[in-house]
């Protein structure tokens, strides 16, 4: 069964997580641990740093799993 797609919304921002491309490089976790925390429920917290911040990084992920949406304004 596919694991289904992850959201998570902050006002700037809204992150999400395709598990079933996921390569689990952890480039996420090793550059940003404050936002990317697999030891949490949520484990993106996208409050954890500026919007600008999360999206570049969101630009590295090797598999596409993670991708943003900003908000206009």
């Amino acid at each position: 069964m596919p694991k289904p797609l992850q959201t998570y919304e902050g006002q700037d921002i809204t992150v999400t997580f395709d598990p079933a491309i996921c390569v689990h490089s952890a480039v996420c976790v090793r550059s940003m641990p404050a936002v990317f925390d697999v030891r949490r429920a949520k484990w993106i917290d996208v409050t954890a740093d500026t919007a600008d911040a999360i999206a570049a990084q969101v630009a590295r992920c090797p598999s596409g799993a993670l991708q943003v949406t900003r908000r206009a304004g």
